[in-house]
């Protein structure tokens, strides 16, 4: 069986690993309700005790003892890390696998990424390594982290280059969270950029998530909770409605319902060929874009529940005609089926594709670091940090730029014969 290990990184990377663990341990109670060690759950847990408190209905003390997460939290300000350990999770993670310190990165990439990076190089390196030795086959590295503070996108994308170097056979899986055009931190579009170019080189894979898509979607189903109207598919105890109502009820914490959307990805409230329509459209998409009205260079469909194969067939066939696919991978579907529903849910599907419809989010990430790169804006905040220098920010702006022309060329091909088709270097993403 294989197994991943995830690296919450940041504020943002905690708080939604947290909601991530949490979800992953109702749904063990929920199928496993004996509390019994097996493959699904080493996937992403170690069995450290193999006592079992109470009748293992739910998820007891009991249970939760003797499960540690595969995970490594880190964020340079302790208070994120510090109300996790004295929250209802604390006894699933280990308390020697964390970093944290007290001073903050300063909404600044260069303090994450060449300060505190080159600081707990080798703190997260030996880690890495426990985590590791923990597995009996590890497949992949999930990395949680923002775009826009310091931390998220400065030692998470540091850390994606030790895991390359130090173990180059095992996949780089990154969710990172780009911030919205509102975003509250100035320094937001530097850091995302100078990110951006750490994830082209160093990530296997990233599934890019924004801000205010989530915050839309949050909307959305607290309309659909107020109104009753859950329909027959979804139970009052839902993970994404509970969550909804976490977003209405508690002021404090704004981003918990947002958070709880990442863990659980893609959840839908509808009916089933409802929800193939909606992985597809505009208003179910976790940043601002409509892939209908671009070009597809792949697609995946992960199903739970009570779906056929029959029903995965049917629902392509039928979608096919309405979406555009590079000319060379005209058959670039992956299709997987878990016949486990998520709590709360009789099925849910999850759409992970690369779409140049990605592009305006990119374009306009840029018009946002140039804003301020112009004025030089906050820049000596970046360049009064040993080795960091003006020319990483011109690289990272070209290495963007490069990949917004990429897309630029396969969206120019969609006419074009098919042995005309360059083949997009990079592998998003």
């Amino acid at each position: 069986m294989t197994q991943s290990v995830v690296v919450q990184v940041g504020q943002c990377g905690n708080q939604i690993g947290c909601c991530f663990w949490d979800l992953a341990l109702r749904e063990h109670a929920t199928v496993n309700q004996k509390g019994i060690y097996d493959e699904a759950i080493s996937s992403f847990f170690r069995n450290v005790d193999t006592r079992v408190v109470g009748d293992g209905s739910s998820i007891s003390k009991g249970i939760i003892r003797s499960l540690k997460a595969r995970a490594v939290l880190v964020d340079m300000e302790e208070g994120v890390v510090n109300e996790i350990l004295q929250g209802p999770l604390r006894d699933v993670f280990d308390s020697k696998q964390l970093i944290t310190d007290i001073s903050g990165s300063g909404n600044n990439w260069a303090m994450g990424h060449k300060v505190f990076g080159s600081l707990y190089r080798e703190q997260i390196l030996e880690k890495l390594r426990k985590s590791a030795e923990h597995c009996d086959c590890l497949q992949c590295f999930f990395i949680i982290h923002s775009m826009g503070g310091g931390t998220g996108s400065g030692f998470g994308t540091f850390l994606l280059k030790v895991l390359e170097d130090e173990f180059p056979e095992v996949y780089r899986f990154v969710t990172a969270v780009y911030p919205s055009s509102e975003d509250d931190v100035i320094t937001s579009p530097y850091n995302s950029l100078l990110a951006m170019k750490e994830l082209n080189e160093h990530a296997d894979c990233v599934l890019p998530v924004d801000n205010q898509s989530l915050f839309d979607i949050i909307s959305k189903i607290d309309l659909v909770v107020s109104s009753g109207k859950l329909g027959p598919l979804v139970k009052p105890d839902s993970l994404v409605t509970s969550g909804a109502r976490a977003f209405k009820k508690q002021h404090k914490k704004p981003f918990d319902a947002m958070n709880n959307i990442v863990a659980n990805l893609l959840l839908h409230l509808t009916r089933l060929d409802q929800m193939f329509s909606d992985a597809f459209s505009k208003d179910h998409q976790l940043i601002q874009a409509d892939p209908k009205h671009s070009l597809y260079l792949a697609c995946a469909l992960m199903v739970r529940g009570n779906v056929q194969i029959s029903d995965l067939r049917r629902n392509i066939e039928r979608l096919k005609p309405s979406l555009q696919f590079v000319s060379w991978n005209q058959e670039g579907w992956k299709t997987s089926l878990c016949s486990v529903p998520p709590v709360g849910h009789s099925h849910s599907l999850l759409a992970l594709a690369n779409n140049t419809c990605v592009k305006p989010t990119f374009i306009e990430l840029r018009e946002r670091f140039m804003r301020l790169y112009k004025k030089k804006a906050h820049l000596h905040h970046y360049l009064q940090v040993e080795g960091m220098e003006e020319s990483c920010f011109t690289e990272a702006v070209s290495s963007l730029s490069a990949l917004i022309e990429e897309y630029d060329q396969l969206d120019a091909t969609k006419s074009v014969p098919v042995e005309s088709v360059p083949r997009l270097s990079v592998a998003v993403k």
